[in-house]
């Protein structure tokens, strides 16, 4: 195989995750030619109303996927916390790269950590995991809804729209932005989403050419880490559209996994941990997801 043809979102981040991986397959693969297939998709074109209204982040994927199925593309590459914890039976992840900073990031012209910010402050997220730990961390602030890719957020915070919004620091980090960041906010404080920081590689479904092409820049230790958290999801039904929260760390031949589900408002909170053999890591996750939900979670989900 002497090409390879990459399905990917038009955002300046989705673009950027798209010829890292290019340059990765390229490094692995000397001689393969990589062509990029920019695609808008409905999340993107969407964006007077709030993710879990209009289907989640599943939205992002679809034309993506669809390219693959029609031939236009061989894979497609995503920010793994916009991947569905259960995929259609046609597509496979063929590989996870190496993970960079998972934890959410405050940006505010004005103060630089969440505790700094001013009663009834108004802070922008589209995501409702944010949104309930904010809210059970500084019930007084509001919280409110924020679309669009990482440019059009921060044009929207500079003209005043909101006193700070949260985004993913990964993506900060990867758009040359980190001068941005107010605060790096510790997991401890507020536990990402499922899989954030790592980005994936989706390929049909037995297409083992372009498996085997892939599977060479998989990185063993961030795969069984976001395998954990997957796993953690699809246990509590796998929405994106829900505020769940998953994240696993390594240390040494274990795995550390925290889990996290909570009411949209911050009133209701349940977190718990567990940590096993790093071989176990799927199974942990359905085990921390099972404990959840026996805790209350399905109570919470069955709410929204």
């Amino acid at each position: 195989m002497d090409r390879i043809r990459i399905a990917t979102r038009k955002s300046a981040l989705a673009l950027w995750q798209a010829r890292f991986v290019a340059e990765e397959l390229k490094a692995k693969h000397p001689g393969l030619a990589v062509i990029l297939v920019p695609m808008s998709t409905r999340g993107d074109q969407i964006l007077d109303q709030p993710l879990a209204r209009i289907g989640g982040k599943g939205l992002f994927l679809k034309e993506l996927e669809q390219a693959m199925l029609e031939d236009r593309a061989d894979i497609a590459v995503h920010s793994m916390k916009d991947v569905p914890a259960e995929m259609p039976p046609e597509f496979a992840l063929g590989a996870i790269l190496d993970r960079h900073d998972p934890r959410d990031a405050l940006v505010s012209p004005d103060v630089h950590t969440v505790d700094d910010l001013s009663t009834a402050a108004r802070v922008g997220t589209s995501s409702l995991r944010r949104q309930a730990q904010l809210l059970n961390w500084r019930p007084d602030l509001e919280v409110v809804s924020l679309r669009g890719n990482v440019n059009t957020r921060l044009e929207k915070l500079d003209r005043g729209d909101y006193d700070a919004i949260l985004l993913a620091a990964a993506g900060l980090d990867r758009l040359e932005m980190s001068g941005r960041i107010g605060q790096r906010i510790p997991v401890e404080r507020c536990l990402p989403a499922v899989a954030q920081g790592a980005i994936g590689i989706e390929t049909r479904a037995g297409d083992n050419q372009v498996l085997e092409l892939v599977g060479a820049v998989h990185d063993d230790s961030t795969g069984l880490c976001v395998s954990a958290e997957r796993a953690f999801s699809a246990t509590l039904g796998g929405s994106c559209q829900v505020p769940v929260a998953g994240h696993a760390q390594l240390k040494g031949r274990r795995i550390e996994l925290a889990g996290l589900v909570a009411s949209p408002d911050g009133q209701q909170l349940l977190r718990d941990t567990v940590e096993g053999m790093a071989s176990d890591a799927e199974s942990l996750g359905t085990q921390l997801g099972q404990r959840l939900l026996d805790a209350g979670a399905r109570d919470i989900l069955a709410a929204l």
